[in-house]
């Protein structure tokens, strides 16, 4: 194996090729629609929403007009489309003002209009409007509750989708009889448009007694309103084959999948075999760890399933159960199980990352670990199962200069993983 830098900067690469894959300057152009006879809106919610207004902008040949919603320090210019920021993951009164602009964009569009929505991560708490029987600090005490307690993403927009204004196709019923294109940059398990900022431009299977399944589930009591809301049913999402939505689209233009396969290219164009184990690869980030520590091990020591040297690939959306006062986020969590797992074994080195530059709430992308992770942590007197017990694995990694640290990255296909066993 090479010296530790090569390594190092190796997994860098990888994870570099996978962001510039989804970038919405290489992704939208091909997937604009023809210009209408009427008026084209552009409005969309998201971390890469402003990036992909620019692209549309920069491309499209005639008049538009419209407003984006993205998140804090994910903006970028825009001549006709105005971008505004709002907080995430927990909305603000800004998103909730930003959606009910939205809303406005679209009132009153003829059949011969183009609605392009712009919807990418993030999306679901940039447009936080409630329905009229959801109080605004209800929806973002429950909001709150369901991210601290190891909810997936499905689960949780599900649940989101049956408490808003805006989300669960309502935003497509609000364009009608306008023509509707969504361009949606996945950052899902499953590539989901239900989940995609909570699907506002598409139909939704669930039911309002599948939101309450899942707070059962999860043990968590909403207020009165919010159960009476979801009882009564007044919360029910648009149901496919609603004659509503005819002749609206929706197009994936990047994926989680398409960035491990960029990625994988990457690797063997650097001369290794890559194997991509899922795109989806979901559960608690510190189970995840062991599980893939477990896999590089037989990969290390015998050469199963794949012979070394060789990189393993993954993606997808772990979550993270908050028992302690750490900083989070759930790469770095994942990747501080997976050091623990794998015990300084000799010739591995990993890179866990969020493709969006912000994992959990800090604005660091992830880390980097190798063989000499845990050595170097006893020499400055650090204690990793205490540090993954607080969940404090960003401060972990920081202490240690191992943080992995791009800003906004203005995309997002979410969690990017690569362990290289040589």
């Amino acid at each position: 194996m090479p010296s530790i830098a090569e390594p190092r900067a190796l997994l860098r690469r990888l994870f570099d090729a996978a962001v510039d894959s989804a970038r919405p300057d290489r992704v939208i152009p091909a997937r604009l629609p023809d210009p209408p006879p009427g008026r084209t809106i552009v409005v969309g919610a998201g971390k890469a929403a402003a990036a992909m207004a620019r692209a549309v902008e920069t491309h499209w040949p005639g008049p538009l007009e419209g407003l984006v919603v993205t998140a804090d320090g994910h903006t970028v210019p825009c001549e006709r489309i105005e971008v505004v920021e709002a907080a995430h993951p927990l909305p603000d009164a800004r998103g909730r003002a930003a959606a009910e602009r939205v809303l406005r964009c679209v009132h009153g569009l003829a059949q011969r209009d183009l609605v392009i929505a712009l919807l990418s991560g993030g999306g679901s708490a940039l447009l936080p409007l409630t329905g009229d029987g959801v109080p605004w600090e209800e929806a973002l005490a429950l909001t709150h509750a369901l991210l601290a307690c190891g909810a997936s993403i499905a689960e949780i927009n599900c649940i989101r989708r049956h408490c808003s204004a805006i989300q669960g196709g309502r935003l497509a019923l609000a364009c009608a009889p306008a023509r509707v294109v969504t361009l949606a940059i996945s950052d899902v398990p499953g590539d989901r448009l239900t989940d995609i900022a909570s699907g506002p431009t598409v139909a939704d299977p669930s039911t309002c007694q599948d939101a309450l399944a899942i707070l059962a589930r999860h043990r968590i009591e909403p207020s009165a309103a919010v159960r009476a809301w979801l009882e009564s049913g007044r919360g029910e999402s648009v149901k496919p084959g609603d004659p509503r939505l005819h002749g609206g689209e929706a197009h994936l233009v990047a994926t989680p999948q398409a960035a491990l396969a960029s990625a994988a290219a990457a690797a063997r164009a650097a001369g290794l075999a890559a194997h991509i184990l899922g795109d989806r690869i979901e559960g608690e980030a510190r189970d995840v760890g062991r599980v893939l520590g477990a896999m590089a091990h037989q990969v290390a020591r015998h050469g199963q399933p794949f012979a070394p040297p060789c990189v393993l690939l993954s993606g997808g959306e772990t979550t993270v159960t908050v028992r302690g006062p750490g900083r989070g986020g759930r790469n770095v969590e994942f990747l501080l199980s997976l050091a623990l797992s794998l015990d300084g074994l000799a010739g591995v080195h990993a890179i866990a990352a969020d493709t969006d530059g912000i994992d959990g709430s800090a604005p660091i992308a992830g880390a980097l670990i190798g063989p000499d992770t845990l050595g170097r942590a006893a020499a400055l007197g650090l204690r990793p199962a205490d540090a993954l017990a607080r969940n404090d694995a960003h401060g972990f990694f920081a202490a240690l200069g191992d943080s992995v640290v791009t800003g906004p990255t203005r995309t997002n296909v979410n969690d990017f993983r690569a362990i290289l066993v040589g």
